[in-house]
């Protein structure tokens, strides 16, 4: 009899083992890898993994990249020859570079305020009621959407060259055609007209700016007998500041990575004066295969807009207005 209790006892041992093992099997498959956990845990991470890719792959490699070897005489099919600073001295003291550079400042110091004036005034324009208004305003946005086609750029050569559509207009009207392209003298205007002709997005930022500057204002100021000039200069200019500094930033800083236009037309003639600062670039880089030089090229560009950025958001606190402000 005891020996029957005791087997009893040592069955029910092993089956309750037995059972708690099994339980055990059940509760860790049923418990999630570490993989599992990982991608639950950052699920969101999936959605920006190509993204992220792509930035590690195409601008964060190449940003690296051309920093280091903007210190080197990096050649695309020679190699590296020699680590220094001659890049820099070099881009200093050539002429052509330092011409080039002068160049760019003056084709954006002139395209950046007068794309902005013009594109201010259609947007002051099209805030009015007016028949057919939005149909303006989609014609006045198309340049700004096909201005930075080559196709427009090739239309544009075709319009100012020697036997070009103006000079063939002028002709009609008895007057002399103008060497508009081969003319140092015009090319760099002509270049900068098509510059000023993509206005189009610039002017819908200022036409949201205008719709947002509240009525009671406008009159309160014609009550007082204020005119439309004081009223324009007096509110309208002063509340949308905000977003004519940030016209001008984005402007300035493409207008001195514009490439398009003058390598199309001009090919940086006539005698380097539409040879923009990023057109030697591609030059050097794609044209001389001297990689470490149009690296140190890009990088004095990226300075040089770094710190005329810092310069507008320095000087915003003397005359930017935000509402939020007391």
């Amino acid at each position: 009899m005891a020996d029957t209790t005791e087997v009893k006892i040592v069955s029910d041992s092993v089956t309750a083992e037995a059972r708690a093992r099994k339980e055990n099997r059940k509760k860790v498959s049923n418990e999630p890898s570490k993989l599992e956990k990982f991608w639950k845990n950052n699920f969101g991470f999936m959605f920006i993994l190509v993204w992220l890719v792509g930035f590690l792959i195409f601008r964060l490699y190449p940003f690296i990249s051309s920093f280091i070897y903007s210190f080197s005489d990096f050649h695309l099919f020679k190699g590296i020859q020699e680590w220094g600073l001659m890049n820099y001295e070099d881009i200093f003291t050539d002429k052509k570079i330092m011409s080039s550079l002068g160049t760019t400042f003056a084709y954006s110091f002139i395209t950046v305020p007068m794309k902005l004036i013009f594109a201010l005034f259609i947007a002051y324009i099209l805030n009015y009621k007016i028949k057919g208004v939005n149909l303006f305003r989609t014609a006045y946005y198309i340049p700004s959407i096909l201005g930075g086609s080559v196709a427009i750029a090739v239309l544009w050569k075709a319009l100012f060259r020697d036997e070009g559509v103006i000079n063939a207009i002028l002709g009609f009207f008895g007057a002399e055609g103008v060497n508009w392209l081969s003319d140092p003298d015009y090319a760099l205007f002509i270049i900068s007209l098509l510059r000023v002709w993509q206005f189009g997005s610039a002017m819908v930022l200022f036409l949201a700016a205008l719709k947002n500057v509240p009525v009671e204002l406008y009159e309160a100021a014609t009550i007082d007998g204020a005119s439309k000039a004081r009223q324009f200069f007096s509110i309208t200019l002063p509340l949308i500041t905000p977003v004519v500094f940030y016209n001008l930033v984005t402007q300035l800083c493409q207008a001195f990575q514009e490439f398009n236009g003058p390598y199309i037309i001009t090919q940086g003639g006539p005698r380097g004066a539409t040879t923009l600062f990023s057109l030697l670039i591609y030059n050097r880089a794609f044209g001389q295969y001297e990689m470490g030089m149009a690296s140190a090229m890009a990088w004095v560009l990226f300075i040089i807009v770094m710190v005329l950025s810092v310069i507008a958001f320095l000087s915003q606190k003397y005359w930017v207005y935000y509402g939020d402000e007391k």
